[in-house]
């Protein structure tokens, strides 16, 4: 398979070089792009050389929640994945709401920024556990067993994908919502296909936004 290939956009260069030999130690990913603000990222991303943009929020120019959204609309083949020291909720949602597939804190460790990496490039959703799956896991708290006004394509769903959908939307991946259903991730993978099907959408973060959207879950 072809290498995930990956835009770092960075205006501290010493973090930029780090991030940059960490990925790039990865057998299965290639940084094809540095940039320093957030409009050199937009410019790059439109050429379509990348799977995924990791962004700064910080950034001159355009910050990262501002390219994110612009990256978003006009490259949608390329995810974004925000890479930040913000664990502010305030941060996070405002970086969800632009479209970011993944949000991951500059503390986290090397191997959790690469789960990241990957688990966005296969159109799913990655949090940083004390910033989203919190926040998240408060609005599944809240969560409504039949939406209000019948979303289009959720009657569509089972049981079972219902309970997938709202483990996805927690920010679990394939293979944790695997281990906590006890079944296999080809089988979580199948519902998780069907569920996308069914809703008309086209990754996890879709999913995301979907379900807050439509009132299945709320804070």
């Amino acid at each position: 398979m072809s290498p995930i290939r990956i835009l770092l956009a960075e205006d501290h260069s010493v973090v930029r070089e780090g991030l940059r030999l960490l990925l790039d130690a990865q057998p299965d990913i290639e940084v094809v792009g540095e940039v320093t603000t957030g409009r050199e990222a937009v410019v790059f991303a439109r050429d379509g050389c990348a799977d995924v943009a990791i962004l700064d929020i910080s950034m001159p120019d355009l910050d990262g929640v501002q390219a994110a959204s612009r990256i978003r609309t006009e490259c949608p083949q390329t995810q974004v994945l925000i890479l930040t020291m913000h664990e502010s909720d305030v941060y996070f949602f405002r970086a969800l709401e632009a479209g970011a597939a993944g949000y991951v804190l500059k503390k986290a460790a090397s191997e959790e920024l690469i789960n990241a990496v990957r688990a966005v490039a296969r159109g799913e959703a990655f949090f940083y556990p004390s910033v989203a799956r919190k926040l998240l896991d408060n609005y599944l708290g809240h969560a409504r067993v039949e939406p209000p006004a019948g979303p289009p394509g959720y009657e569509e769903l089972s049981d079972r994908e219902r309970e997938i959908m709202f483990l996805l939307v927690r920010g679990l991946s394939n293979q944790a919502v695997a281990e906590k259903l006890v079944i296999s991730p080809s089988t979580v993978q199948t519902h998780r296909t069907h569920i996308l099907q069914k809703l008309d959408l086209e990754n996890t973060i879709d999913l995301v936004r979907y379900a807050i959207r439509h009132g299945l879950i709320e804070p």
